[in-house]
């Protein structure tokens, strides 16, 4: 098995935003698995200005080692520790097993690249255990993930701790590391944050909307059929039943806003109504807005069953 160095290795910002809320909401210690994918990247050196470089570059390229990265897309967080290892740092399989992916297709884009371990005011520095758990980890051949030919074993090991001394500001300390085998030791990389930061601000200059708002029909022209055409009352009828309509899926997008004065923003008038467009923002926001806040409440009720769960488990255990 390849024991390749890891150039660095990268974590989505909202995935580490989520392992330290769960981290500072839980009421102990906790761990939990790291998911993602591991990127072989081959570097050339290959340049067309002087033809004797590149045929020395073509000589030498294929005893260059790739650039190895891994990157942290999602992860299984349990509400304490030791749930997929023994006190001994032995990985328990049939606990493990149960947290990994079922399907292929969830495999193939999930693979086990590591754990994560939260620990309060500790030193931010690998224990004895977790360095036994890591290496059982990394050993397991089972685990190992094949990319462009070369296996790869979980490797990569997230540590979390929390200031050993109270501070007035809450902070959050993490450090990533990956596991040699070939040296049984851990090695500290550089943790890059995708989409958080000054550096990541030109990945949105090449940023192209796909909106889903609805293509609602309403023209100038298909509002006012209504009042030319008031004998035909079934055509009215079917107007009617149109406008309603629109006026549904336009409050599933903007609640409050009149499909009226959507018309007002179509044609070369549109230029003439900012406030009409400005409302429509408005109200957009407010619907955002709104839904946020029911997330923020199912999330809190979901932890709040999660509490609930583990004093039942606790009292459970007391019993026995």
């Amino acid at each position: 098995m390849d024991d390749l160095e890891l150039q660095k290795i990268q974590i989505l910002g909202p995935t580490l935003a989520s392992i330290l809320q769960r981290f500072s909401s839980s009421p102990g210690d906790v761990d939990g698995l790291l998911f993602g994918r591991f990127s072989l990247i081959t570097r050339s050196t290959f340049s067309d200005d002087n033809p004797s470089t590149a045929a020395a570059a073509a000589s030498t390229s294929s005893s260059e080692s790739p650039t190895l990265i891994a990157t942290i897309t999602s992860f299984v967080c349990s509400s304490s520790t030791s749930t997929f290892y023994t006190p001994t740092g032995d990985i328990k399989i049939p606990p493990l097993q149960r947290l990994l992916p079922t399907s292929a297709s969830d495999h193939h884009h999930h693979s086990l690249i590591g754990w994560f371990s939260g620990r309060r005011r500790t030193p931010l520095r690998p224990s004895l255990r977790e360095s036994s758990v890591t290496c059982s980890l990394s050993s397991n051949i089972q685990l190992s993930v094949q990319v462009d030919n070369v296996s790869l074993s979980p490797c990569v090991f997230l540590l979390l701790t929390t200031p050993i001394q109270e501070q007035l500001i809450h902070t959050h300390e993490y450090k990533a590391y990956q596991f040699r085998l070939s040296t049984e030791s851990f090695q500290a990389k550089t943790l890059d944050v995708v989409n958080i930061g000054p550096a990541f601000r030109g990945h949105y200059g090449a940023f192209s909307p796909n909106s889903i708002f609805p293509a609602l029909p309403c023209k100038l022209s298909g509002l006012s059929s209504m009042a030319e055409d008031r004998s035909a009352e079934s055509e009215n009828l079917r107007s009617t039943r149109r406008v309603s309509k629109d006026q549904k899926d336009l409050d599933v997008w903007a609640e409050g806003f009149d499909v009226g004065r959507l018309s007002r923003l179509i044609g070369s008038e549109a230029t003439n109504y900012t406030v009409e467009l400005e409302e429509l923002y408005r109200k957009m926001l407010a619907k955002l807005d709104g839904l946020a806040r029911l997330v923020e409440k199912s999330s809190a009720r979901v932890l709040e069953q999660e509490n609930h769960n583990m004093k039942l488990r606790y009292k459970v255990a007391g019993m026995e």
